[in-house]
């Protein structure tokens, strides 16, 4: 018999509690140990809330308990698994339950050996658990599994970059007209339009009042676009197509690109956004979250010109910081005219996870909160720049998800 533990002291619940964690799930398969969820109460002696004791059982029963993966059986996602070790664990622990990941589970073996990399499925999933557990990665496939990585980048960046340059391009250059009257500068679309009251039917031909050119040249930096990127292990594709995407807006002369990556730290990677590759191997994948942080400095670095400032925020508002001074900048920013956009998942994944209460504050004030894919991006980032209306798109879309 199992045994009750409201029937229990304080001191024999927190014992109990201890040794369950220790022994793993198998302990109450022989009808001796209470429930995980039983001894929640007794949380708080080993330093934890209620809502953690499953995720980190979790954690350490994929490496020393009796099945290959959490709660379903399967095994963990990997970038998340990483980022639990990471919130419960102090870096010491952390290197030995990796070592005994790749000795009692085989993880180098199913991921990282140079037999086994070239075979893999070469995808952004596969990036962010190499990306990830970077660490656990040997020696002698460290070059290829940066290969791998840059490859699936590479591909990344070619199929978005020419839709991207087209939308932004198009967008800057259609919000004036020009002053040269030169032929081949000539805005047919616009000129008809609004001419078409010149419509002679007798002859079927238009004659003009006014024709309305393109512009000859682009100015530089007319956007500044800046990217506030949770980096916790539940965004980690999020983190992979923001870096890419980063990186094809910094390759545009009419953008001044700003990325800042975060978890409880902030690390600004602007320096190395020619590279996402680079960008991505300098992360660290999981932990805390504290948006306010990654806010507060990118409001104070990179926002120069509100007017004229695209600030992107790409996380699941999950916040482990002061909450209240988040909205307080956020509402800033919006009162500043800052085009503020939060993208709760930057991914070709389904509908996004998100703490819901915080997106519905952030939609209060005026800020879109939204998952997305890529290509949907574009269509947005285009939007913003010729300052139309959002809603129509963001409604229309059953992959973008209102806070």
């Amino acid at each position: 018999m199992s045994v009750d533990p409201k029937n229990l002291s304080e001191k024999d619940r927190d014992a109990l509690l201890r040794w369950r964690l220790a022994l793993g799930p198998v302990a109450e398969k022989t009808g001796a140990c209470p429930s995980l969820r039983s001894l929640t109460g007794a949380s708080g002696s080993v330093g934890l809330t209620g809502g953690d004791l499953e995720p980190l059982d979790d954690a350490l029963s994929f490496v020393y308990g009796e099945r290959t993966g959490g709660r379903e059986g399967s095994r963990p996602y990997i970038p998340e698994w990483l980022g639990a070790l990471r919130s419960f664990f102090r870096d010491d622990v952390i290197a030995l339950v990796q070592k005994d990941a790749i000795e009692k589970k085989g993880l180098t073996q199913l991921l990282f050996e140079p037999e086994t990399l070239p075979f893999l499925e070469k995808n952004v999933e596969l990036v962010t658990t190499l990306v990830s557990a970077r660490g656990l990665i040997p020696d002698e496939a460290k070059s290829l599994a940066r290969t791998i990585v840059r490859e699936v980048v590479d591909e990344l960046r070619k199929k978005l970059e020419s839709t991207v340059r087209t939308a932004v391009f198009g967008a800057l250059r259609r919000d004036r007209t020009s002053p040269l009257p030169i032929a081949r500068n000539i805005d047919w679309k616009r000129t008809i339009r609004h001419n078409l009251k010149g419509w002679d039917a007798e002859n079927q031909r238009l004659v003009p009042e006014r024709f309305y050119f393109w512009p000859n040249q682009r100015r530089h930096h007319e956007w500044d676009v800046t990217l506030v990127v949770d980096q916790s292990g539940s965004m980690a594709e999020s983190v992979v197509y923001s870096s890419v995407m980063a990186a094809i807006f910094a390759s545009l002369d009419v953008l001044r690109t700003r990325l800042v990556l975060f978890d409880t730290e902030v690390v600004d990677m602007t320096h190395l956004l020619s590279d996402p590759v680079e960008v991505l191997f300098s992360t660290q994948l999981g932990g805390g979250t504290d948006i306010n942080r990654a806010v507060a400095y990118a409001q104070a670095n990179h926002v120069q010109r509100p007017e004229k400032t695209l600030f992107l925020l790409i996380t699941d508002l999950y916040e482990g910081g002061n909450a209240q001074e988040l909205l307080a900048r956020l509402r800033q920013l919006v009162d500043s005219r800052a085009k503020v956009l939060c993208l709760l998942a930057l991914s070709d994944g389904g509908k996004p996870s998100y703490d819901q209460a915080m997106a519905k504050e952030l939609t209060a004030m005026g800020i879109p909160c939204f998952g997305c894919t890529p290509r949907k991006l574009v269509d947005v980032v285009e939007r913003v720049m010729r300052n139309q209306d959002l809603t129509p798109l963001l409604s229309s879309e059953k992959e973008l998800s209102h806070g």
